[in-house]
């Protein structure tokens, strides 16, 4: 995921390491212009002011946010973002 910061800075993240088909990861708009990316183990914030990427712990997350879409597989098991506007936000399986 590429992010270019408010103030013209950039930073990208890898959003898929090998999860065992775990992959899928929401995305979320947070306040102070942080962006969630949340896995079913992981959860990284994206701050837009200074373009950094932190790991995150779960609890640590506002739980004030806005769900905006998801990467995840098609039904071809092709990687691809899908809005908010095109699926609803999916619950990761508890395990």
């Amino acid at each position: 995921m590429q992010v270019k910061g408010l103030g013209g800075c950039f930073s990208s993240t890898e959003l898929f390491p090998d999860t065992g088909y775990a992959g899928r990861r929401n995305v979320y708009q947070a306040a102070k212009g942080r962006v969630y990316v949340v896995g079913q183990y992981d959860a990284r914030v994206i701050d837009s002011q200074n373009c950094r990427t932190n790991l995150s712990e779960f609890r640590s997350l506002d739980r004030d946010v806005i769900f905006v879409g998801s990467f995840d597989q098609d039904e071809a098991k092709r990687w691809r973002y899908f809005p908010a506007a095109q699926r609803p936000e999916l619950p990761f399986e508890k395990r």
